[in-house]
């Protein structure tokens, strides 16, 4: 008797096409990275004009009156996403917080019902915590946003937002992108603040500066060359990209990077730096100046530091300034992204990509 082949479970759904089979895994983060900008443009126009969307969004306002904080639950890439929307209902004075799919899962289901709302990120849609999660949804008020309408959360969410980045086949770039403007702007119509007008200045930043960029990935690649460790380091929304690029940096080329918190490093990492350490530290938003300064203290102990900021430094054999265009906050947590993703592509193109492209789903277990 015949076993019956299962169809494959493409990404997105949507079979690649050969040109894209036969890429190299560095090619394919670069043709990610570089369709960003279109992708996110694409995201803030549907967001803005798009009834359908629009309609959700007013769904999830009216979740968000009841008592209790905000919550943004995902894993990995999501989880990042998920920071720049926590922290901007923070500053505009409600209570919200971001937190790991698994830990949540398995440790907190008791008191889940204090949450006004919680809002689900996941790129696949098929992440085991975030369905489980759905599946013991009860009555709790939840929300999705999610880059895959053919999978299972989209499937079980009563309430939810597309990511719009299509098909991504190597380390999340556009989706984390696209995850984290759609948290943002959620985040904003909960708050009542306007938002169309940051977005617009953050999608022209956020075009402006990638080529540039990524035309000096062979700079940061040799600066940040034979490093012990990689420490990335933001606060804010910074915070998530920061983690985002530790990610990036171990999944495709096998470096050993960790992320940090201006505070967190500063009252502990920061102790051991010496010749053989690296710090890339995302000097952006409110909090820069305390950048620049943790910058300074870290080539005081003999370490090396990436400084991305909104402003001009002198570059020393110890400082390698990367200057970006200045967003309204959070929007900074998508913007500081481009450093890593040329530094990645940078190390990859000199060692070779450690992780390959991915076409299809396996089974995705916890």
């Amino acid at each position: 008797m015949e076993e019956t082949k299962q169809a494959p479970r493409w990404i997105a759904g949507i079979e690649p096409p050969k040109e894209l089979l036969n890429a190299t895994g560095t090619q394919i983060l670069e043709i990610d990275c570089r369709e960003q900008p279109a992708r996110l443009r694409d995201l803030i126009q549907a967001y803005s004009s798009d009834s359908a969307i629009k309609s959700e969004l007013k769904k999830f306002r009216s979740l968000a009156q009841n008592k209790g904080p905000i919550l943004f639950i995902g894993m990995g890439a999501s989880f990042c996403s998920s920071i720049s929307g926590s922290v901007f209902l923070q500053t505009h004075g409600r209570l919200s917080f971001s937190t790991d799919a698994g830990e949540w899962l398995h440790y907190a289901p008791s008191i889940w019902s204090e949450a006004a709302l919680s809002i689900l990120l996941t790129t696949s849609g098929e992440s085991a915590e975030l369905v489980e999660l759905f599946k013991r949804e009860g009555d709790k008020p939840l929300g999705l946003i999610c880059n895959n309408s053919a999978r299972t959360c989209w499937k079980l969410a009563e309430n939810k937002l597309p990511i719009l980045a299509g098909p991504e086949y190597g380390n999340a770039t556009k989706t984390y992108t696209n995850a984290t403007a759609a948290a943002i702007i959620l985040a904003s119509e909960i708050a009542g603040v306007s938002w169309e007008k940051d977005a617009e200045r953050a999608a022209e930043a956020f075009t402006a500066n990638l080529a540039p960029i990524f035309a000096i990935r062979s700079d940061l690649e040799e600066f940040c060359r034979g490093a012990a460790n990689i420490e990335a380091i933001g606060r804010g929304a910074a915070y998530g990209g920061a983690i985002m690029s530790a990610l990036c940096i171990r999944e495709m080329s096998g470096d050993r990077a960790a992320p940090h918190t201006g505070a967190v490093f500063k009252h502990g990492p920061n102790l051991d730096v010496d010749a053989t350490h690296v710090a890339i530290i995302f000097a952006l938003g409110r909090a820069a100046e305390l950048g620049v300064k943790l910058a300074r203290e870290c080539n005081r102990r003999g370490g090396k530091v990436v400084l991305v900021s909104n402003d001009e430094h002198a570059a020393t054999d110890k400082l390698l300034p990367v200057r970006i265009d200045a967003v309204p906050e959070p929007w900074e947590g998508i913007t500081s992204l481009l450093v890593r993703q040329a530094l990645t592509l940078g190390i990859v193109q000199r060692t070779g990509c450690r992780l390959p492209p991915r076409f299809q789903y396996g089974v995705m277990k916890q």
